[in-house]
């Protein structure tokens, strides 16, 4: 029943928020994390990629179903920015899932008989006091405040891009993701189909998350910071090719 797990229909879901931190890292140090069918998709060939997206979706379920059979979920992904050449020798742009977790235990059932990311469950805490927006999580120890404002935002200091406009780029959404199976060397490729997607940057005023924390990597620093809401995406069934 492993064909279950290469994503074997479409699935559609409405995203009511999602937020995405991005933080950029030498690409040495995000190598090791990427299999070899995958390489980094970096910006100036010098830093890499890691984000963190917090997702408050609802009404996911198999395309074409009816909303009734759909659930509400939030969903954290940690995703690393990467590039494939396929067959046919066109480089595409996505993402590797490195690390899943949700707030329903049904989700995670699911998601783990019909995905490879590997879902766990966490607790999820989110709370608003004057114009500071949480979200944390006790169990996975993170935590994430921002700031909610209607002045415009500048770039997280320290930032590789000197502008929105260069940081965009990789804020995604990114078209596919990529599952790399090492034993028959076959790539999962999933593309995600979206409309109006309007990334508004957003301030951060604090941020701690314990999984990136227990990766070790060094010179990490907070690249850029969005937030989207009200989008249908769906995405399409999975397709598998051999890598060499």
């Amino acid at each position: 029943m492993k064909f279950l797990k290469n994503h074997p229909f479409a699935v559609e879901a409405f995203f009511d928020s999602s937020l995405v931190l991005t933080f950029a890292v030498p690409k040495k140090e995000l190598q090791n994390l990427i299999p070899e069918s995958l390489e980094l998709d970096t910006f100036h060939d010098k830093w890499a990629f890691i984000a963190v997206a917090l997702v408050q979706t609802t009404g996911l379920r198999p395309k074409g179903f009816p909303k009734f059979t759909g659930n509400n979920f939030f969903l954290i992904g940690y995703r690393i920015f990467v590039r494939y050449t396929n067959n046919a020798g066109k480089r595409l742009r996505g993402l590797y899932i490195i690390k899943s977790e949700t707030d329903k235990k049904r989700m995670e059932f699911f998601g783990n008989i019909f995905t490879h990311y590997n879902y766990t469950t966490t607790d999820i805490h989110q709370s608003t006091k004057g114009n500071l927006k949480t979200i944390k999580s006790d169990k996975s120890k993170f935590k994430v405040t921002i700031e909610q404002t209607n002045n415009e935002v500048d770039i997280p200091e320290g930032s590789p891009f000197s502008n929105w406009k260069n940081a965009r780029k990789f804020a995604g959404p990114l078209p596919h993701t990529f599952t790399y199976n090492e034993e028959d060397k076959t790539v999962l490729i999933i593309l995600g189909v979206c409309k109006n997607w309007k990334p508004e940057p957003v301030k951060i005023e604090s941020y701690n998350f314990d999984f990136l924390n227990s990766l070790k990597l060094k010179n990490v620093v907070l690249a850029n910071a969005f937030e989207i809401k009200n989008i249908p995406y769906y995405w399409k069934k999975g397709r598998i090719e051999k890598w060499s």
